[in-house]
């Protein structure tokens, strides 16, 4: 295999991925997925690695250092950038949390096939939320392939193949990573669905959490109750999710936590995050925020409020 370095100035990436695609080369690798600047691509024995700006090639899986910050991500403030198949993604941790997260939210306005193809993510872990509309997917080791619809969720572990067949019209979903750039690797001698069953991957086993069979349970503060997804018990204790709506009228007490990551994303409804050194954040649907450890902070809100929320450990 011949490799060639080609690095290219950031408004070129885009222009030069096109051109070699359209010469024949197939992309092998590409990171990040929400704003691509590395790229593999292969064609008989070339192999080109493109780089964009100042950006740097991967080298083994790195996990940076959490940096905590107070990160609140509006939906009405941010914008939409175009990412990998076309999706567009809006960043809720533009810290990253010193590169350590990433959760995006993604969309897809319209409906029919998605260009996308098999591939698999070099992860500490990947969870995937519908927030709303549907998507169709296919995973290795999983049988056929299976409609996400909203409410449902996903724990997509280590380097197991897959694909997005379809979606709907006004697809979104949430997808929280760990770290927060990764490379997405495509896999093209690969057919999906595969004939054999198959759960654990990376030391982690394959969740599909399904809204409509779950069951609620009290959540941590009264006057709330909650839905886990599973994530925790299948990553052994790494990452949790669940989802959490209030009964009635409700509040928790002020408290800190002593974690990694605590993030909240409004599902529906609105709620207040008080804290005492500061003025109450209000968040609507599509908001989200992040609450680093020893932060004092309690919510409020009505019923009918729901909201995801991802924890790092579960």
């Amino acid at each position: 295999m011949v490799e060639i370095d080609a690095g290219v100035a950031d408004e070129q990436f885009e222009p030069a991925l096109d051109r070699f695609r359209r010469l024949g080369l197939a992309v092998r690798m590409i990171m990040p997925a929400d704003d691509p600047a590395v790229a593999l691509l292969e064609r008989g024995g070339i192999a080109i690695r493109l780089v964009r700006g100042d950006a740097r090639w991967p080298t083994d899986l790195e996990v940076p250092t959490l940096v905590p910050a107070w990160e609140v991500s509006r939906f009405s403030d941010t914008g939409w950038v175009s990412g990998r198949a076309g999706m567009l993604y809006r960043d809720l941790l533009p810290s990253r949390q010193g590169g350590r997260y990433i959760a995006s939210h993604i969309r897809i306005s319209d409906a029919g096939p998605v260009p996308d193809d098999v591939h698999f993510h070099n992860v500490r872990f990947q969870l995937i939320f519908c927030v709303a509309g549907w998507a169709r997917l296919v995973y290795d080791g999983q049988g056929a392939d299976f409609v996400l619809a909203a409410g449902d969720c996903v724990l997509q572990p280590p380097g197991i193949r897959h694909r997005v067949l379809e979606s709907s019209a006004g697809l979104e979903v949430v997808e929280v990573t760990c770290p927060a750039t990764h490379e997405t690797w495509f896999d093209a001698e690969l057919s999906l669905p595969t004939p054999d069953r198959r759960d654990v991957f990376g030391g982690q086993r394959f969740v599909l959490h399904r809204a409509a069979a779950a069951t609620w349970q009290p959540w941590r503060a009264h006057g709330f109750e909650c839905r886990d997804t599973g994530v925790g018990a299948a990553t052994d204790g790494l990452v949790g999710a669940r989802v959490v709506r209030a009964k009635a009228t409700a509040q928790t007490p002020c408290a800190t936590h002593d974690g990694e990551l605590q993030l909240w994303f409004v599902l529906d409804g609105a709620v207040e995050v008080v804290r005492p050194d500061s003025s109450p954040e209000r968040l609507a649907r599509g908001d989200s925020v992040a609450v680093p450890a020893e932060m004092e902070h309690a919510l409020e809100t009505t019923s009918g409020c729901e909201l995801l929320e991802v924890t790092v450990p579960a």
